[in-house]
């Protein structure tokens, strides 16, 4: 095991995976019930494999949550966490479970400031508190950073290389006055990145101004599926071809080259006359299984079949999450890693 600190890649093994259960209207306007039952058959797909922690706001929704899974989960694999969120989208501000050699135990829980993506969803106190809590709950120290940033917006390999975007890191609603080297340096500190590769823009509707998981995702440690839209008259194949240009382009410290996958992007999901950031990079890598967002569109089966490709000894569950993406965002979005934690 290395000495350095290290963000694991998601698809080490697991302890669990951490999920706060929706229930914000304004996120998920005249279609929460449909946003629930798709994160009710994430949840039993993820309880075959791992414990899942759900946060609840009270007992009401606890009672709830419980109901839905009543008879399809076993009810010793879900724990039901009384903490308080104004959202669901743990990715972005739950804790980031990190190798650390000189912690006890060897893990610690990294907190980075959170601002909801640029002060766009006040309010967001109760979302930042989450990431201490599950610390907490974990028997874990805190690794605190005043660093505004979501988890969704790096993706590591597990070997301290990472992908992020220009368009998010460097966004001035974000940290403004922090340079590009004084993120990679406070990434190297907390993550273990020891470099980087900085792709462009995101799509088309991204309000988190362009999160990496939308876009890349590795497989294995010099392994990427990215998206990319074939049409030119469509606004994403522009910046969707900057990125995968980017990624052929690049070569490490001793010249190697990614092998790089091309994932189709959904055809155009639209609500009230607005597109949706519908991407399958959206992806949740957990143990023995890949849960895919479904638009239950024409690129459906062969985004599945890719993905599968990409993880041969996963199962790859198709969920529809066109009431989701409402929201915008999809399963990695609205889950958070916990590896398997050393014995303290």
């Amino acid at each position: 095991m290395t000495d350095t600190r290290r963000m694991p890649a998601e698809w080490s093994p697991h302890q669990a995976t951490w999920i706060s259960w929706p229930h914000n209207p304004d996120t998920w306007p005249t279609v929460l019930e449909a946003a629930r039952d798709a994160m009710t058959e994430a949840v039993v797909a993820l309880a075959e494999q791992e414990q899942v922690h759900i946060n609840v706001q009270d007992e009401e929704m606890a009672a709830e949550v419980g109901k839905r899974l009543k008879g399809r989960v076993p009810p010793e694999r879900v724990s039901l966490e009384r903490i308080p969120t104004d959202d669901a989208w743990i990715r972005d501000y739950g804790a980031i479970i990190v190798r650390d050699p000189a912690a006890k135990g060897g893990f610690a829980a990294c907190d980075f400031d959170y601002n909801a993506w640029g002060g766009k969803y006040p309010p967001f106190d109760r979302d930042q508190a989450v990431a201490g809590q599950m610390a907490a709950r974990l028997g874990l120290p805190v690794l605190k950073s005043d660093l505004i940033l979501e988890g969704g917006s790096v993706e590591p390999n597990g070997l301290g290389f990472g992908l992020v975007t220009e368009q998010c890191l460097l966004n001035p609603n974000r940290n403004p006055g922090t340079s590009r080297a004084e993120i990679e340096a406070t990434l190297s500190e907390f993550l273990g990145f020891d470099e980087l590769l900085w792709l462009g823009d995101g799509v088309v509707g991204d309000d988190t101004d362009g999160h990496i998981d939308n876009l890349a995702r590795f497989f294995d440690t010099a392994s990427v599926v990215t998206i990319v839209e074939r049409d030119r008259a469509d606004p994403n194949h522009a910046p969707l071809a900057d990125n995968l240009a980017r990624l052929r382009e690049f070569r490490d410290r001793q010249g190697r080259a990614l092998e790089v996958v091309e994932l189709p992007v959904p055809e155009a999901v639209m609500f009230k006359g607005t597109r949706l950031p519908a991407s399958y990079a959206n992806f949740y890598i957990a143990n023995g299984v890949v849960i895919m967002p479904s638009y239950k569109g024409r690129h459906d089966d062969r985004a599945r079949g890719i993905v599968a490709d990409c993880f041969p000894g996963r199962r790859v569950v198709p969920i529809d999450c066109r009431a989701l993406v409402v929201g915008l965002g999809a399963f990695h979005c609205l889950t958070q890693q916990i590896p398997i934690i050393v014995a303290r």
